[in-house]
Formats: C-alpha cells, sequence, structure tokens
C-alpha cells in the first residue's frame, strides 16, 4: 500500500515515545492531529501536524472525553491512534462510542503488564480499552498474550518503533573493557541492583581492569551516587542524562550492556545495543528472551539480587573479540530484520490504512 492516510488522530501523552512515533508516521499522512498532556517541542514537531488538543489524561478529568468527542466530531479523521491501554485510552474510547471511527490501540509495556495487577478497577478498566479497540499493537509475543489473557480473541499485530537505523559495523577489536548501563533512573530499572552487583565484581578481583558507566538519570540517581559512595566503588562513572549522540558513543566503545528491570516489553536501549554489537546481561523476562538466548548472544540473569557472578560471566565472553564478535552478528541481524524504525513505521501506516478502508 502506498496511498497516503488522509487525516490520523493520535492520542498520547507527552513522552519522548509519542514524539517519535509522530515524526515515524507522519511522511504517511496527509493531515496530523494530536491530542496530548504537553507540548511537541518544536524540534520534533512534524510539519503535517495540522491541530492540537491539550488535554487532562489523569482518571479524575471527567471533562476530557466530552472535548475529545467534540473535537472528533469536528475533525472525522480516518483512525483515532491511542498510546498506552491507561487512562489515555479510557478517555479515547469514551469519546469515541457511537462514532463508527475505529481506534487502534498501542501498548507501551507498564500499561498492560503492571497496572492490571494494581487493583480490580484498574484491570476492569484495561481490559475494557483492549476490547473496544479495532486492533492493537504490541512490540512483543510475551505482551501479545498478556493482552489476550486480559481481552481475549482480538486483533494484535506486532510492531515497534524501533531504531532509527543501523548503526555501522562495530569496530570490535577497539572496544573498550567496559559495561554500560543507560535505564532510567527509577526503582523499576533496579540500578541499585547493578551497582550491588559491581561491588561483588570489585570485591573478587574479578575483570580488574573493567569499569562501569551508569548513565541517564533520574528521581534515584542521588540515591545511586549515595549507594556507590557507600559500597566503596572504585570503578563507576555516572556519566549523566546524555544526548543521542553520546549515547551512540557509549553504545560503540561498550562491550556489555546491563539492564535489569522488574518488568519490560521490548526495550528501544536493548535494540540500540545489540546493534552496536554490545553483549546484553539482562534480567529473566520473557519478552528479553524473544531477543537473547542465554549464552548464545546474550546472558540472562536468574537472581538479580546476586548479579556479581553474572556480570563477571558476561564480561569474560565479551573479553574475547571472537567471542564477541560472533554474538554481534546475530544480534545486528535481529535487530535489521526485526526493529527498523522506518519498515516498522510502514507497518504501522499500512495498518491504519487497513483499518480506515474498513471504517463504518
Amino acid at each position: 500500500m502506498t496511498d497516503k492516510i488522509a487525516r490520523l488522530l493520535v492520542a498520547g501523552s507527552a513522552s519522548i515515545h509519542t514524539w517519535r512515533f509522530l515524526s515515524g508516521i507522519a511522511p504517511h499522512v496527509d493531515e496530523l492531529y494530536l491530542a496530548c498532556n504537553g507540548d511537541v517541542p518544536a524540534e520534533r514537531r512534524p510539519a503535517n501536524l495540522k491541530g492540537e488538543l491539550r488535554v487532562d489524561f489523569s482518571l479524575k478529568a471527567w471533562s476530557t472525553a466530552g472535548r475529545l468527542k467534540a473535537w472528533i466530531a469536528e475533525l472525522q479523521p480516518d483512525v483515532v491512534h491511542v498510546h498506552q491501554a491507561n487512562s489515555v485510552a479510557w478517555h479515547a474510547r469514551r469519546a469515541l462510542a457511537g462514532s463508527g471511527i475505529p481506534m487502534l490501540l498501542t501498548a507501551w509495556g507498564s500499561d498492560v503488564l503492571l497496572l492490571p495487577d494494581q487493583n480490580p478497577l484498574l484491570r476492569a478498566m484495561v481490559r475494557g480499552n483492549l476490547k473496544a479497540a479495532a486492533a492493537i499493537t504490541s512490540d512483543s509475543l510475551y505482551m501479545a498474550a498478556k493482552i489476550r489473557e486480559l481481552a481475549g480473541d482480538c486483533r494484535i499485530s506486532l510492531l515497534s518503533y524501533g531504531i532509527d537505523a543501523l548503526p555501522p559495523q562495530p569496530a570490535i577489536d577497539v572496544k573498550k573493557k567496559q559495561v554500560l548501563s543507560c535505564r532510567l533512573h527509577k526503582p523499576l530499572y533496579r540500578i541499585d541492583a547493578i551497582l550491588k552487583g559491581w561491588a561483588e565484581v570489585e570485591n573478587s578481583g574479578c575483570c580488574a581492569d573493567w569499569n562501569l558507566v551508569v548513565a541517564a538519570s533520574g528521581g534515584e540517581t542521588e540515591n545511586l551516587k549515595r549507594l556507590a559512595a557507600a559500597l566503596g566503588l572504585k570503578r563507576v562513572e555516572f556519566a549523566g542524562f546524555v544526548d543521542s549522540a553520546a549515547l551512540g558513543k557509549l553504545y560503540a566503545e561498550s562491550r556489555v550492556f546491563v539492564s535489569v528491570p522488574r518488568s519490560d516489553a521490548t526495550s528501544v536501549s536493548l535494540m540500540e545495543a545489540m546493534g552496536h554489537g554490545c553483549l546484553p546481561l539482562l534480567s529473566n523476562l520473557p519478552a528479553n528472551g524473544e531477543w537473547v538466548i542465554d549464552g548464545l548472544n546474550g546472558m540472562i540473569a536468574e537472581d538479580v539480587e546476586r548479579l556479581g557472578p553474572e556480570l563477571c560471566r558476561a564480561m569474560i565472553k565479551a573479553e574475547d573479540d571472537a567471542s564477541l564478535g560472533a554474538a554481534a552478528e546475530i544480534n545486528r541481524g535481529l535487530v535489521a530484520a526485526k526493529a527498523l524504525h522506518q519498515a516498522n513505521m510502514a507497518g504501522f501506516a499500512d495498518l491504519i490504512r487497513e483499518l480506515a478502508a474498513n471504517k463504518v
């Protein structure tokens, strides 16, 4: 399919993920509209973004559905593409009720994997949101299975935002003996467990010429720095928030990428690390198992509270250029086949066109 989508309304929270989707889908759309709780940064605003509606997506904002309903009636979009099966979708599905306009719902991860377990009311809300969608997209088979547990028989397409491009072929022989952590400093991502595991590494004398770089930032940053000091860590650098170019350099020079969240779907940072030839060390989550086979193209840590031995195992494997090169070849092939932004955006566009063609 090559025809452009005439009019698409996107509903999503103010997030880098929403901005990336807008820029990726824009070439496939004539007129793009956005309902959001924040402003699109000027440098990420597509030229064909014709209108915006600022709304409150919180559950207490009872007027949001009415405001969306009036805007939808005025715009008459071909499809409303909703991002996250949480309160964003709750407002959108009520606004769309009786309109005949299809809702495409893209799950992000925690909205399906964590939110329904908080209480029965939230579980019912998420289930209702999923059932109201004409189609749903998931970035992992695991999340797709959770969606089916919640919503029963529904249409699901496996699509992710992917990474912008496959990085240049990594120069394995010039990579540093370096482990990289770059997930946000939030409890979900367990950066504290990485620091405690690194303390085991330093105390054991394993891989004594390696260092750990902790990039990114967040609400836990100062606590993490205090923890590193209390543990007496000597080979840890807190790089702070870095832009995409600096992050790309960190990936390119690191041999091991460590990411051990409690819950995750397909992580963009994992795709980036695999594309740059890093050996992934990951928590034992179903979505991670869709990308990494333990001991082949990465490592899976079963017990994140005792991460030290797994870090040593990963570093020993990644220290050998031939071993790391073989894993990098597998990982880059997987990213090229499944996780490139442009190809996946074309998949989103095809799905939106199909839903528009079948609009009531």
